[in-house]
């Protein structure tokens, strides 16, 4: 037996999974929340700020591995030979010297420009207006394979925005790091700049990485972007790897620190959604869709299908980021089950300020009627929505409550809901949201399909796609394909866990790995043909608000 961990670090937790390379049994799987984040601490939804502490994954992460790991037998644990990573991206922080996150240092600790930017940060539009600028000048397109457009998300418009926002982070500053690069290089020991493994995957959709401008954009492009971008940003690296490469072994701390040997093998990290479509059983022809806060849209084809062909408006085609050996592309919206939240907190919010006013209930019914509504809330919305006719003069809306992503993203787009009445109602506004979310993911498909590139049927995986029925039909009918729904819980963690069997050496390929250890479907969702035509009709009503 051997036996490999995959961790997903996700928006909210760390999850862990122990599989059994050889069966691909889910041996023992462990969560844990990250404490600060959990707190609501150095986040300002306002700006659109989402920081997240580093010592918040350091804590989770273990806990989340020797939690596991007590559940397993003594024999399983013996057995473990690889542990691989899948993060959020575009998740980067700022370093000193040493390669430290600098919130990990005395004088940062509770500093938010010192934090990791987590993806959904949009607080450096801004600078990624700059940096669009700049590329449409420049002689080199340093955003042919990034969609045509840089997002505030990513790499370069986050890192520019911190030095300016924040004079004493800027002198302390030496380089800048992903998670995904950061936490598996350290498993290792590696904290170096120059040392590191640095990811494909992450390098090739958010950093402008190619090898055909030879690397990240050049010292003269930044230097004209920024005059002292290029006296500490160019140290990170020039030669990416794919996650299917060891970067090394565990260190004697953190080997005692989870309870591993020294001989565990760590692989180069990439990003989550990414790793969720190999967990998922990814393959071309088929895109696999990880449904849950916000969506990441992922198809893979072979390099002869593709070309020369260049797909505009995504988040990116790299060759290795998703299959060693495929071109992987990635979409996505920044709002999908963070849309039905919004709506949630919406109806929610008013009760939950009024009721502390009622002082003829104490304080633990008080607590009891809030958990109780906002548990019952989607559910609730979910089963009146699903009595409601598919009409095409219902209520309608657009999804792009927190920007737009892809089909060319833009962050300054805002949602809207149209059509109401007075006899309009939550269930019937509810509705309109999951429509608008499915509408969201048909332009992507379209996107795809209109550049030569073939998606014959739909995987869905994460939270959403596991629990919502009535979402998952809905995307069926409006995408009009087969709509699978992954067996797999974790699929990130799960993919992860693939991508250290193959980097351990226990299985020679991504496509044996997940030929071995994928863990199938449990439903397909087939579009219903009576609803094609109104779809259409509100899919083209949609657009008409895309500018």
């Amino acid at each position: 037996m051997k036996g490999v961990i995959g961790a997903d670090f996700g928006s909210d937790s760390c999850r862990v999974v122990l599989v059994d390379a050889h069966s691909g049994e889910i041996q023992a799987t462990a969560t844990r929340f990250y404490p600060r984040w959990m707190e609501g601490k150095y986040c300002n939804s306002e700006v659109n700020q989402y920081r997240q502490h580093p010592a918040d994954y350091l804590d989770a992460f273990e806990e989340a591995v020797v939690e596991m790991l007590q559940t397993a037998t003594p024999s399983q644990r013996a057995a473990v030979v690889g542990i691989a990573f899948a993060t959020t991206s575009s998740t980067v922080c700022l370093t000193n010297v040493d390669g430290t996150p600098l919130a990990l240092l005395p004088e940062f600790g509770e500093n938010p420009n010192a934090m990791f930017a987590l993806w959904k940060d949009h607080t450096a539009v801004q600078e990624a207006e700059e940096i669009n600028d700049l590329v449409r000048q420049w002689s080199i397109d340093y955003n042919k394979y990034s969609g045509g457009r840089y997002s505030s998300e990513w790499v370069w418009s986050k890192v520019l925005h911190l030095l300016r926002k924040d004079e004493s982070v800027h002198k302390r500053a030496f380089s800048w790091v992903e998670h995904c690069d950061w936490l598996p290089n350290l498993l290792c020991g590696i904290s170096n700049p120059n040392e590191r493994r640095y990811s494909r995957c992450a390098g090739g959709h958010k950093a402008m990485w190619h090898e055909e401008w030879g690397g990240l954009p050049s010292e003269e492009f930044m230097r004209k972007l920024a005059p002292d971008f290029s006296e500490f940003l160019f140290r990170p690296y020039q030669e990416t790897y794919t996650s299917d490469t060891p970067i090394g072994k565990l260190t004697e701390e953190w080997a005692l620190r989870l309870g591993l040997s020294t001989d565990v093998k760590v692989a180069v990290g990439a990003v989550d959604c990414h790793v969720g479509a190999v967990g998922a059983q990814i393959r071309p022809g088929v895109m696999v869709s990880v449904v849950g806060t916000s969506t990441c849209d992922i198809l893979v084809a072979e390099k002869d299908q593709v070309g020369a062909s260049v797909v505009p408006g995504i988040c990116g085609q790299v060759d290795g980021s998703v299959v060693p050996g495929l071109i992987g592309f990635e979409a996505g919206q920044p709002a999908f089950g963070d849309l039905y939240a919004w709506f949630k907190d919406l109806l929610i919010g008013p009760f939950e300020q009024l009721l502390p006013q009622a002082d003829w209930l104490d304080q633990p019914l008080r607590e009891r009627l809030v958990k109780e509504m906002s548990e019952q809330m989607i559910p609730w919305l979910t089963a009146e929505a699903e009595k409601l006719p598919v009409d095409a003069h219902s209520v309608l809306a657009t999804d792009w409550i927190n920007g737009r992503r892809s089909p060319d993203a833009d962050e300054s787009v805002k949602a809207s809901v149209t059509g109401l009445h007075l006899g309009s109602n939550a269930p019937a506004i509810f509705k309109a949201l999951v429509e608008a979310s499915t509408y969201g993911l048909k332009a992507i498909v379209d996107r795809y399909v209109e550049n030569g590139m073939s998606v014959n049927e739909v995987i869905g995986a994460g939270g959403i796609a596991q629990k919502s029925a009535f979402v998952m039909q809905t995307m069926a009918d409006v995408l009009g394909l087969p709509v699978k729904i992954t067996k797999a819980k974790e699929s990130c963690a799960l993919g992860a866990a693939m991508f250290a069997a193959v980097a351990s050496g226990v299985h020679a390929s991504i496509e044996e790995a997940q030929e071995t250890m994928g863990q199938g479907f449990s439903e397909t969702y087939y579009p219903r043909k009576e609803y094609a035509a109104i779809h259409q009709i509100r899919y083209r009503e949609y657009l008409k608000y895309k500018k």
